[in-house]
C-alpha cells in the first residue's frame, strides 16, 4: 500500500530537502514528542529559536512529518511502499533513508499511541446474516431466488454502548461480484506499475 499525500501535506513537506539535516531530525523528535504528549505553540517558538529558522517553517515540517508517520504507521507499510511514497515528494536518497529510519525505529510505539487516542468514526462490531430463498410465488412455481440479508452493527468512539445498525440485503453474485472487484484492486495496488503511478502523482 502506498501513501497518497494531499498538496497542503507535500508544500508542507516540501522545504525539508533545504534544510540541514539535523533540522529535519530534530522536527522527527519535536513529531513524537507532540504524538505522546500533545502539541504546544511554545516548543513551536523554542525549536525555531534553537534552529534559526521561521516558527511556520517549524509548524509546517512538524505537522507533515506527524502525518506521514502516522499514516504509514496507522496502515503498517511495508520499507518498500514507505520508499515508494516519499519518492512522490521528490527527495534525495540521503532524506529518504532518514526519514524510513525514524518510521522503522518508531511506528510500534506510534501505532500504540494512535490505539489509545480515541476517535468518531465508526468501527465494526458485529456482524449477523441471513439467507433467504424464495421458492416459488403466486405467477412462478418454481424459482430460486437467493438474496442475502446482513446486519452490521458498529460502534463510535471508546463507547462499546454508543451502537448503530445498518442492514445490507444483495444477492449472492453481486456479493461475490464486489469481492473479486475489491481484492482484484488490492492487488492492483501492489504491482511495480501502480507504485510508478502514484510516484507520479502530484
Amino acid at each position: 500500500m502506498l501513501l497518497v499525500l494531499s498538496d497542503d501535506h507535500k508544500e508542507h513537506l516540501a522545504f525539508l530537502p533545504t534544510v540541514d539535516p539535523a533540522v529535519v531530525g530534530e522536527f522527527g523528535r519535536i513529531a513524537l514528542e507532540f504524538l505522546r504528549k500533545g502539541s504546544s505553540p511554545k516548543i513551536y517558538e523554542g525549536a525555531a529559536r534553537k534552529l534559526c529558522v521561521p516558527v511556520d517553517m517549524v509548524q509546517h515540517g512538524v505537522e507533515g512529518l506527524m502525518f506521514l508517520m502516522t499514516e504509514s504507521s496507522k496502515h503498517m507499510i511495508s520499507e518498500v511502499d514507505f520508499l515508494d511514497s516519499v519518492l512522490a515528494l521528490g527527495f534525495g536518497d540521503e532524506l529518504n533513508q532518514m526519514l524510513l529510519q525514524l518510521y522503522l525505529q518508531h511506528h510500534r510505539e506510534i501505532r500504540s499511541i494512535l490505539s489509545q487516542v480515541p476517535s468518531n468514526l465508526p468501527a465494526y462490531h458485529n456482524l449477523e446474516w441471513r439467507l433467504d430463498v424464495q421458492l416459488a410465488s403466486r405467477s412462478i412455481r418454481q424459482q430460486v431466488i437467493p438474496m442475502l440479508t446482513m446486519r452490521l452493527l458498529l460502534t463510535r468512539g471508546s463507547d462499546s454502548c454508543d451502537h448503530s445498525v445498518k442492514v445490507l440485503q444483495t444477492d449472492p453474485s453481486t456479493l461475490l461480484h464486489l469481492i473479486s472487484t475489491l481484492e482484484a484492486a488490492l492487488a492492483a495496488m501492489k504491482t511495480s506499475h501502480s507504485r510508478r503511478i502514484l510516484r507520479n502523482i502530484k
